[in-house]
């Protein structure tokens, strides 16, 4: 399957492929006109992945966004929206969605900020919290517009992966 993106504002394309579904898939993949290489992708936890691709292990943090997605991997930030609008609208993404969602940590790390308060009128993609992990600060945010109904993140606490940071309603 291709599937034009637009990675830190630049348009490409993937072309990929998945071999097999199993505790961690198998996917065949070509980004533009490089070589084709395979990857081993196994989910840790909702947003968390361990990706192996050439011999290598990289962990890859996945946050939704207002506009697409923001992607940690190797010490280094990817912004990322896929360019195919049969496969990606704004009623999928996270920001579209409506109701009560929960805010939770996506790896084990620790809060250096909070940067709401519990009662809060937020936007969609506004800062909640900044947690490090794996040396990174990565700042969680809203995943649509609503008021801050709860917040459990505290600026120095340690944080698991899954553990909920915030409840936005």
């Amino acid at each position: 399957m291709k599937t034009p993106l637009r990675i830190n504002g630049r348009e490409t394309e993937i072309e990929w492929e998945l071999q097999n579904q199993s505790s961690s898939a198998t996917y065949r993949f070509r980004l533009e006109s490089h070589e084709e290489r395979a990857a081993s992708v196994e989910t840790l936890s909702e947003s968390v992945y361990s990706v192996l691709v050439g011999g290598r292990s990289v962990d890859v943090l996945v946050e939704q966004g207002p506009s697409g997605m923001a992607v940690f991997a190797g010490g280094r930030r990817f912004e990322i929206e896929v360019m195919d609008p049969r496969r990606w609208t704004g009623s999928e993404s996270a920001a579209g969605a409506k109701g009560r969602k929960r805010l939770t940590a996506a790896m084990p790390g620790k809060v250096i900020r909070v940067l709401v308060a519990e009662g809060d009128e937020v936007e969609a993609g506004q800062g909640i919290a900044v947690v490090e992990a794996m040396k990174m600060q990565n700042e969680m945010k809203a995943p649509h517009a609503g008021r801050v109904a709860s917040l459990k993140a505290v600026a120095g606490a340690t944080v698991e992966a899954g553990e909920v940071l915030a409840v936005i309603e």
